[in-house]
């Protein structure tokens, strides 16, 4: 029988500073979550039945979850510890027979039905990505027909470029391996180690099978706007679609899809690829441009540019919003403007934890989190973020995170 382990137990899964206690398998991308992307990806698959492993925030993910036309082809296990990911896909292991095929993945990542599709096509393997920055990954070292070598945690020296996304396809003796596994320094069980058990075994004739089509990582803030721009250009290749009502005075080009109960006023200019969700007031005489995702029952009148506007987010007065991500239930005043470039048009830096991470992106705006309100003529330095529920004063300028 072919099987799927989604892991969505960790606390991790969090992704300050955007939401308020929500996992990120439950962050919405466009019109849907991450989670949904990763079930529906499955099941067209052909994968018999789901196992999820839930943890923290489980009574809102079980909830979502059964609400789902596909709920009858999902189990719930609970990991009650945090043991690590191999500790997490352990929980499973009643529900999982040695002879099982067994697709391990992260509940946190978007990954394409295509590439898993190939994945399956072997008799074991794992997805690997190509990526510019190794020595931020676990890399496979593998031979010219994909076979692999090694797998080496974040290694200092050049050893190969194709990273580990986290989504293996093993069998039911993954389980005994787990079992085997020494926990690590940090008190872990490691899923890769015992992926390494298992595909250094000749018998399961591991393969590294590259990604083609699209992995698409939630990292960080700027992942997930990433994430929505991607998915965004690729929804949107057909024509317009509009359920919405829009003002014979207002000017759309390009692919744009409106949602019901939508209203466009007069004066807007739309600039394709652009989503807006149901509910969603636009104007009158707002600019938004392309890559611009507007969710459910939010209402907006200035600049919008490359940004993300999560559901029922308010900016009513005129104010620029570029390269940016604002949570649930914002309210932005009028004047608020996001930074988005640096004088020296180098790459963006931002604080993340207690370090300072390059983004690797020349334009970036401001990550606001759920529930913020913005005071009038509210200036944002490139990279800022203000926690959930933080104001600002009229006039401030944000130079530095500001969590309270």
């Amino acid at each position: 029988m072919r099987k799927a382990i989604i892991m969505c137990a960790g606390k991790s899964t969090r992704t300050y500073p955007l939401t308020v206690n929500k996992p990120k398998p439950l962050l919405k991308i466009i019109d849907k979550t991450v989670l949904d992307y990763t079930i529906e990806g499955l099941l067209k698959n052909k994968i018999e039945q789901i196992i999820l492993v839930v943890g923290f925030y489980k009574e809102m993910i079980i909830e979502h979850v059964l609400k789902l036309k596909s709920k009858n082809k999902i189990i719930f296990v609970e990991q009650l510890e945090q043991k690590g990911t191999g500790h997490a896909v352990l929980q499973g292991k009643e529900l999982v027979k040695e002879e099982d095929e067994l697709l391990i993945l992260n509940g946190d990542d978007v990954f394409s039905e295509k590439d898993i599709s190939e994945l399956l096509k072997n008799k074991s393997g794992a997805l690997a990505q190509k990526v510019s920055n190794p020595e931020a990954f676990g890399i496979y070292t593998i031979k010219e027909n994909g076979d692999f070598l090694d797998l080496v945690e974040k290694p200092k020296k050049f050893i190969g470029d194709m990273a580990n996304t986290g989504c293996y396809f093993v069998n039911g003796s993954i389980m005994d391996i787990l079992e085997e596994t020494i926990e690590s320094e940090r008190g872990e069980i490691e899923l890769v180690d015992a992926i390494k058990r298992f595909a250094t075994d000749k018998k399961n004739q591991f393969k590294v099978v590259q990604v083609k089509d699209y992995w698409l990582p939630l990292v960080y803030p700027w992942s997930y706007l990433e994430a929505n721009v991607f998915l965004l250009n690729k929804l949107l290749k057909k024509d317009n679609t509009v359920d919405g009502e829009i003002s014979e005075k207002a000017t759309i080009r390009g692919n744009v899809f409106i949602g019901e109960g939508s209203r466009i006023e007069a004066g807007v200019f739309i600039e394709g690829p652009v989503y807006i969700g149901k509910n969603v007031i636009i104007g009158p005489n707002a600019y938004i441009r392309k890559d611009t995702v507007i969710m459910d029952n939010c209402s907006f009148r200035g600049e919008i540019f490359d940004s993300v506007l999560m559901d029922g987010t308010i900016g009513k007065h005129n104010c620029y919003i570029g390269h940016s991500v604002l949570g649930e239930n914002c309210n932005i005043g009028a004047g608020t403007i996001t930074s988005d470039y640096r004088h020296d048009g180098k790459n963006n830096l931002t604080i993340v934890g207690d370090k300072k991470v390059n983004t690797g992106r020349r334009k970036l705006g401001s990550f606001i989190g759920d529930g913020v309100c913005t005071g009038i003529g509210t200036l944002l330095y490139p990279g800022r973020k203000l926690w959930p529920k933080t104001f600002t004063l009229p006039g401030e300028i944000v130079m530095v995170d500001k969590k309270k």
